[in-house]
């Protein structure tokens, strides 16, 4: 005749040895389980195969059990809770498991190979969702990575974009001009140099000096003969740009 109580006192005695620290009884109305018998916590985290050790994965599962009358001709009682991070729907499904285990290894000391295939479970559940969840933080990382579009800079295009860029300039410098002096007729406007090269500014500075003649003579500006507008302006600008650049290299 098989003594059911002598063989569960010596599983619980391994269980201690082997489990240490994760290994502790606690009260059955802590339990969740329908019983009034002595009942058991054992503290499960996922387990890497190749180093045989705990991860870092933070979840962990406590497993909890209670001999039957006829324990192990028949399954204990079981009850999966989560002590860190495991969720209610995989719960359910783990505890379905390890009762078919369960089922499937009736007569002979059991608790040990369950925890082992909670271990195993929760390694493979929640390892790959932490690898998903790298493999999601990378592809991330990647879509952040700013990657330059546009025209490559050169020689050519940054003279090009010199060249336009001073025109603007000179456009908003005009715009500070006196409203007579931009609206002047193009045959009428004079440079510095050109202006003193005509003798002009001589015939200006002898009358100022030999005699009091108050009188100057005035040129007649008509609003109506010539108005620049802004593109104008510095399309004339530019050409005159482009001409003096093709001179530079001319005389190169």
């Amino acid at each position: 005749m098989t003594d059911y109580g002598q063989e569960q006192e010596m599983e619980i005695e391994a269980l201690e040895a082997i489990l240490m620290d994760e290994f502790k009884e606690v009260h059955s109305s802590e339990s969740g389980l329908n019983t009034s018998k002595r009942c058991f916590q054992i503290t499960i985290s996922p387990q890497d195969d190749d180093t045989d050790e705990s991860t870092d994965i933070p979840v962990q599962l406590g497993l909890v059990f209670c001999h039957t009358e006829k324990y192990p001709d028949e399954p204990p009682l079981l009850n999966v809770k989560s002590l860190r991070g495991i969720q209610t729907d995989d719960l359910k499904t783990l505890k379905e498991k390890l009762e078919q285990e369960a089922s499937e290894n009736l007569g002979m000391a059991m608790v040990y190979t369950l925890v082992t295939s909670a271990k195993e479970w929760l390694s493979e559940r929640y390892s790959q969702d932490a690898s998903n969840e790298d493999i999601e933080n990378e592809e991330a990382a990647k879509d952040d990575v700013i990657v330059p579009h546009g025209e490559p800079v050169t020689v050519e295009t940054f003279l090009a974009w010199r060249e336009r860029f001073e025109a603007e300039l000179a456009l908003e410098r005009a715009k500070l001009m006196p409203e007579s002096a931009l609206t002047a007729p193009k045959e009428k406007k004079l440079t510095g140099r050109l202006w003193y090269e005509s003798g002009k500014a001589k015939g200006a500075i002898a009358v100022d000096e030999g005699s009091d003649v108050e009188d100057e003579e005035e040129i007649d500006f008509d609003d109506d003969d010539f108005e620049d507008d802004e593109e104008d302006m510095l399309e004339h600008y530019l050409a005159e740009k482009s001409d003096s650049s093709h001179s530079s290299r001319k005389a190169a």
